[in-house]
């Protein structure tokens, strides 16, 4: 049996390129930034905030919840989102630690 495309790659790369799809989406940033902003929110308010269809609204934080990058709880009907502080800051520490491996190489680098 041959590899998948994933096994060509370590589990870091893989893990950094799925990360990296999910925040690939303006509306996602745009809900971070939402939820950044306010602390909380319940989904409607996104739907006013960003002036996309429920659905469309419930289909990004589907994958924002499936990265962990967002934490939920269910009240009556509405649903609560907030930032996962914890994959927040482990997220960081990975594009932080991806980012700054290039050294200085000064002006002729090629």
């Amino acid at each position: 049996m041959g590899l998948t495309r994933a096994e060509l790659f370590t589990p870091a790369q893989n893990e950094l390129a799925a990360l990296a799809k999910v925040l690939g989406h303006p509306a996602r940033i745009a809900i971070l930034e939402h939820l950044l902003k306010t602390r909380t929110c319940i989904n409607g308010d996104l739907v006013e905030e960003l002036g996309l269809a429920q659905a469309t609204i419930s289909q990004h934080l589907r994958e924002l919840k499936n990265a962990e990058l967002i934490q939920g709880t269910i009240e009556g009907v509405s649903v609560c989102y907030c930032i996962n502080p914890e994959r927040w800051e482990y997220i960081a520490t990975l594009l932080n630690g991806f980012f700054g491996r290039l050294k200085p190489f000064g002006l002729n680098c090629c």
